[in-house]
């Protein structure tokens, strides 16, 4: 099993928002050009958003579907990749003081994944991994950072009362 964490900073309330968002999947999902919800309202069960990975000229397009989740904690998806089979994929929100940990779990479940399955797919899904959470991170702290108001630093006597 693929096992992977990163500290965000950024609230679980924001990593959530981005996660929850069906469009933005092709934004944090190493591999993927496009995606659209089809199903459903995603994340909740049974919703399914369709994505596009590319290779090169060859354009493949596939789906994956919401399995379980507890809002703002836990989303397990089931990624459907053509002949390459299935895979569950559970990410966790923990909140870390003022920020996230974001632990995400992966494993083939059917069809050629599941059959290949080796020492050397699980350091390849370990380096994808690292990628997604570093583009997730990104896309969750710089938002964050947006909606922080700016720090005015007091400065003595710019309020009037001071000495002349």
């Amino acid at each position: 099993m693929a096992v992977r964490h990163r500290l965000v900073h950024a609230s679980p309330d924001a990593v959530w928002a981005v996660l929850a968002d069906g469009s933005r999947y092709a934004d944090w999902v190493v591999g993927t050009s496009r995606s659209r919800p089809v199903r459903g309202q995603w994340p909740h069960l049974d919703a399914a958003i369709r994505y596009e990975v590319r290779l090169g000229p060859v354009q493949l397009v596939n789906e994956t579907v919401v399995r379980h989740c507890e809002e703002g904690v836990r989303l397990e998806l089931e990624a459907h990749a053509g002949v390459l089979g299935t895979a569950r994929i559970a990410i966790e929100l923990r909140p870390w003081g003022e920020l996230c940990l974001v632990i995400v779990d992966e494993h083939p479940l059917q069809g050629a994944g599941g059959r290949l399955h080796n020492v050397g797919f699980e350091a390849f899904i370990q380096l994808r991994h690292r990628a997604m959470l570093a583009r997730l991170a990104q896309l969750c702290e710089s938002a964050a950072h947006d909606e922080k108001p700016p720090v005015v630093a007091a400065v003595p006597g710019a309020d009037g009362a001071g000495h002349a």
